[in-house]
């Protein structure tokens, strides 16, 4: 069965998580992505808390279904490979520091005189323009400036940093939409063009209901914890057996409150002057969330998710990492997969979210480093077996 990006070469140039994310998201979805790796040392990620003598789950989570190509870009040899195997590319994926490419003599502007058809996407902490495009960023910094930390936590304590990586995996996405807008217009207009994504505006996007709120409530967002908005309930509970990662999440409408209010066990509260309407309730939520917290803690978390689903009503188990890895429901949806990789053996990863009736995505292994370089300079760049002896003399791959 053919896959949706069939037939459109991606070169990953990208290295950490920004980048690999979105280079990942488009070689599940069927693109040839081939990663570009200096020799001897490959994207950092491969070595970046590496817990034994393989490349680290942090490289492997990040690049599946892609191939890996060894080239040194500071030698003539490997700049004119490397320009040789941009003749075929669609899409060019980086994310060094601003100018780097530039300084190498590879900029878009010469590799657009090449590849006319090229599309060069850039990642960058800042962008390349602006007042702060020289600064380098990481996902804290990311947060922090795209205004993230400053509405997370609860009031009294400090802006706080979340774990689901908004600022890398989010631009990564936010990269992904990009590329296919741009072969999108690549197919009428004939011409590549430059796309650029930076985590700071990334995660300002993100953070676009808080900028409402901002307007609308006339001041600063205040950090509110697990509370959301005006609405009991609208938080998390605790539950049996009363472990720190025992809670559940529950949000009830107004049109789920009669459904929630018999779920727990409760109807005589339906009519309750004082629980009676979202306003009534928020005034008397101390009362309320006593009520609902002493039916959650007589149920484990799965228990109470399942009562609530059954009746309607939203609500999630707080799963930890363990329970997330072992979900009944992402594994039927193939969202939890085993790899095998050598020589680490087998280990557990995402899979792909964006699922396709006629082209589903397959989960294959990432590549070791510069595994596919052979097989790549000889279809791509018509490199001889004799002439891999003389290029690998001169550190070229």
């Amino acid at each position: 069965m053919s896959k949706a990006l069939e037939g459109i070469r991606i070169i990953d140039m990208t290295h950490n998580q920004a980048g690999p994310a979105c280079t990942q998201i488009l070689a599940w979805l069927g693109a040839d992505v081939i990663k570009l790796e200096e020799p001897g040392k490959g994207d950092v990620a491969r070595t970046n808390m590496r817990d034994q003598d393989s490349d680290s789950l942090f490289f492997l989570i990040l690049n599946a279904n892609k191939k890996s190509l060894t080239l040194n870009l500071k030698t003539e040899e490997g700049k004119e490979l490397f320009k040789k195997v941009i003749e075929t590319a669609d899409v060019l994926v980086e994310n060094f520091s601003p100018g780097a490419l530039d300084r190498l003599g590879l900029g878009y502007k010469v590799l657009s005189k090449i590849n006319k058809k090229l599309i060069y996407a850039t990642i960058k902490g800042f962008g390349t323009y602006g007042p702060y495009s020289e600064f380098k960023s990481f996902e804290p910094i990311a947060q922090a400036m795209g205004g993230a930390m400053c509405a997370t936590g609860f009031p009294e304590n400090p802006p706080t940093y979340v774990w689901p990586a908004i600022g890398d995996s989010g631009t990564g996405m936010h990269m992904a939409i990009g590329i296919l807008a741009a072969l999108q217009q690549r197919n009428s207009s004939g011409k590549g063009q430059e796309v650029e994504v930076s985590m700071q505006d990334s995660v300002a996007n993100i953070m676009r209901i808080s900028l409402r709120d901002h307007q609308r409530l006339g001041g600063v967002q205040e950090r509110t914890g697990n509370q959301l908005g005006k609405n009991v309930p609208g938080s998390t509970y605790p539950c049996a057996p009363g472990g720190r990662n025992d809670y559940i999440y529950i949000f009830a409408q107004q049109q789920m409150w009669k459904a929630f209010a018999n779920a727990i066990g409760r109807p005589d509260i339906i009519e309750d002057s004082r629980y009676a309407t979202p306003e009534s309730r928020w005034d008397n939520r101390e009362t309320l969330n006593a009520i609902i917290e002493g039916w959650t803690r007589q149920k484990t978390k799965y228990e109470a998710m399942k009562i609530l689903g059954d009746a309607g009503v939203p609500s999630g188990a707080c799963q930890d990492t363990g329970e997330i890895l072992e979900d009944p429901h992402l594994k039927e949806r193939e969202m939890i997969v085993d790899i095998d990789y050598p020589p680490r053996g087998n280990y557990k990863t995402v899979g792909c979210p964006i699922k396709l009736s006629d082209s589903p995505a397959d989960i294959k292994r990432p590549p070791t480093l510069g595994e596919h370089t052979e097989d790549l300079l000889g279809k791509l760049c018509g490199v001889t077996p004799e002439d891999f002896t003389k290029l690998r003399e001169k550190g070229a791959i």
